[in-house]
């Protein structure tokens, strides 16, 4: 297998470090309406993709509108590539089920970071992301600064499921040695 790796003049592959622009915390607040996948109910956890990373959050038993207040943290090398969430019933002794999935871009969510904002009140709207047929929002949503950083909060509404949402948040986190934004 070759080395697809990026080189430096020199030849030397470049490290992590030197691609990685920083990191992206999604805070997966919590699902509504979640699709019944037992009997009564389901047992949902969310899976968050982004390139080869892959992350998920815990089980919650028997919630159809679970609360996951879970932060889950990408490493951001290439803003273009879009987030894939997916939500899934965890089963016991099969196959787990699968409860939808949405994507997002965060192209939007890093033009505002680099706009380098300080000193504007908290809560002011950077920029807005309107619902359409490219994008899974459910309703509109905003790039906000609060108490300093800048926070994007998405209602995501699942598809190739009968219903159900998911609600997260996103924030950046600067790496000291990164390439930063």
């Amino acid at each position: 297998m070759a080395d697809t790796s990026p080189k430096t003049p020199e030849g030397h592959t470049k490290s992590l470090m030197e691609n990685l622009l920083g990191l992206l915390r999604i805070r997966v607040k919590r699902g509504v309406n979640l699709a019944v996948r037992d009997v009564r109910s389901s047992d949902p956890y969310v899976v968050v993709k982004m390139g080869k990373q892959k992350l998920k959050t815990r089980v919650i038993k028997k919630d159809v509108n679970p609360e996951w207040n879970e932060d889950l943290t990408l490493s951001v090398t290439d803003p273009n590539l879009p987030v894939k969430l997916t939500v899934y019933d965890h089963d016991t002794f099969s196959m787990d089920d699968k409860m939808g999935d949405a994507e997002f871009e965060i192209k939007t969510y890093i033009e505002a970071l680099k706009m380098h904002l300080g000193g504007l009140p908290s809560g002011t709207i950077i920029s807005r992301v309107h619902p359409c047929r490219q994008n899974c929002l459910a309703e509109e949503s905003s790039v906000t600064w609060d108490n300093g950083k800048v926070i994007q909060d998405l209602v995501l509404r699942l598809r190739n499921v009968e219903c159900g949402e998911v609600e997260i948040q996103l924030q950046w986190i600067e790496l000291p040695g990164s390439k930063g934004l």
